[in-house]
């Protein structure tokens, strides 16, 4: 009787330890994924349903030496990733509906090794795949500290963004806004 004690007490210690490093395979799993996946979530073709997108870089180093391309990737896979170049990765942004299309439009903020000065591209989805929304803003990293984001929809005027971009004047960055007519 006692054996049999013995050897319940030494399946379920076995089974438990299984469980055990089992779910934290899992959880290191899902902790690596999320690690490589950063990405945004939101309605980009207009369907209804949130997608997931998601960036990877291709041929970089850390001395930006290679093509130094990245692609942004949707969980959809009926929308065509695009890639940007040069970018060594970046962030991306969900930024809603810019031209009341009904999808969410993409903005892509580029790493680069060099430099404070980097574009901020904006994305709207089409039948046609991705298309620039507006022309890339120019900003500088004072505007980012600023925290004086670079687009967003105008409140007066329907169909227009106010775009707030930084500029050299007078020998010295300024930061600039103006409204502009989207598509």
């Amino acid at each position: 009787m006692e054996q049999q004690q013995r050897s319940k007490t030494i399946l379920n210690d076995t089974y438990t330890m299984k469980i055990l490093i089992s779910s934290l395979l899992t959880l290191y799993s899902v902790i690596i994924f999320a690690q490589q996946q950063e990405g945004i979530s939101g309605d980009f073709n207009g369907d209804g349903k949130k997608e997931y997108a998601y960036t990877k870089l291709k041929d970089c180093n850390d001395d930006c030496d290679g093509a130094c391309e990245t692609v942004i990737y949707f969980s959809d896979k009926n929308i065509k990733p695009f890639t940007i170049s040069p970018s060594r990765d970046g962030t991306l942004y969900n930024l809603s509906d810019l031209n009341n299309d009904g999808k969410d439009d993409i903005g892509f903020y580029p790493d680069w090794c060099t430099s404070c000065w980097h574009p901020l591209y904006v994305y709207t989805f089409t039948k046609n795949g991705w298309k620039p929304l507006v022309s890339p803003i120019s900003t500088h990293c004072s505007q980012w500290e600023e925290e004086k984001f670079p687009i967003r929809k105008d409140p007066k005027k329907k169909g227009f963004v106010i775009i707030t971009s930084s500029v050299w004047k007078d020998d010295d960055i300024k930061i600039v806004s103006k409204s502009v007519k989207v598509n």
